[in-house]
């Protein structure tokens, strides 16, 4: 089954049989990356290019990674180095690099929607790795896949999603997808990082952590993004440890069976404490090695998909 459509901006634009598309294929491409010879010629003769915006370790190198293992030739652009920061604007930059001929473009920015314009002008299709706080679809789908590589059904699956809800696209492109798989979704934070706008959204919001924890199958911690926020949103980090870390005596709270995942980076200590970070509950190292397979995935219907 190849995507109906030709770029991904956002989980809304992904139907229920898509999803399950990406993540059938995903297993084929782990499975893949954990073999001896971890390539194949796919996307061979095919170019990718990686135009970040934005810092990033994961998201960048997975791509980078997914690329190569399907054989493509991948280009790293480094927006520090480059036009951009001589005052060419977006669009010049799509126009320039369109004249080169790629077949297909990742694009991680800080303003919302900057992907999809960018396509506009481009011939080859493009991948959003995270656009301001709209959304970040690959992130949303590794975890949606790492849930579903556990057995756990997501009809009626209980799922919690913690910490900075106002700065983080993770949360919206999450919840687009476990809303749209049959899951509920719990929002749990102080009142200053759950912003009105998501009561729209289908979920239930708590501000007491500690209510919830027993009816949850899946634990999401999302880190705080000091760097996005101005005034400050709560007293302080150790005080929102005290409220809203998950550590040793709230795991105890837990189900057995639930699962703890994190988008990384990881703030140990203040989201999560040390021990619980390294737990037996935890999938995060699984989500990283998801991230390869996905967007393995992703490249290959995609650019199938266009052909």
């Amino acid at each position: 089954m190849l995507l109906k459509n030709r770029n991904l901006f956002g989980i809304k634009d992904l139907s229920v049989e898509d999803i399950m598309a990406i993540f059938e294929k995903a297993k084929e491409f782990k499975a893949l990356s954990r073999s001896k010879i971890k390539k194949n010629s796919l996307l061979r003769g095919k170019t990718v290019v990686n135009l970040f915006f934005e810092n990033s370790t994961r998201t960048r190198s997975s791509f980078e990674i997914a690329g190569k293992r399907l054989g493509a030739d991948v280009i790293n652009m480094s927006v520090s180095t480059s036009s951009i920061k001589k005052g060419e604007s977006l669009i010049d930059t799509a126009k320039t690099l369109d004249a080169m001929k790629a077949d297909l473009y990742v694009i991680r920015h800080s303003q919302a929607g900057a992907p999809k314009m960018f396509s506009k002008y481009v011939s080859g299709q493009v991948i959003n790795a995270g656009d301001g706080v709209h959304e970040h679809p690959t992130q949303a789908l590794l975890d949606g896949f790492t849930i579903y590589e556990t057995g756990k059904k997501f009809k009626d699956l209980n799922v919690a999603i913690i910490g900075d809800i106002l700065h983080s696209r993770v949360a919206r492109s999450d919840i687009y997808l476990l809303k749209k798989l049959g899951a509920n979704v719990t929002l749990v934070g102080p009142a200053t990082l759950i912003p009105d706008e998501f009561k729209s959204f289908g979920v239930e919001i708590e501000n007491n952590l500690d209510n919830i924890l027993g009816k949850m199958d899946v634990i999401n911690l999302l880190r705080i993004q000091l760097e996005r926020q101005g005034d400050s949103l709560f007293p302080s980090l150790d005080e929102y440890h005290n409220f809203f870390g998950l550590n040793d005596e709230r795991l105890k709270k837990m189900k057995e069976d639930a699962i703890i995942m994190h988008p990384g980076p990881m703030n140990r200590g203040v989201e999560i404490s040390f021990d619980v970070a390294d737990c037996k509950q935890q999938v995060i190292l699984d989500q990283v090695e998801n991230g390869v397979a996905i967007r393995m995935a992703l490249l290959a219907l995609i650019i199938e998909g266009s052909e």
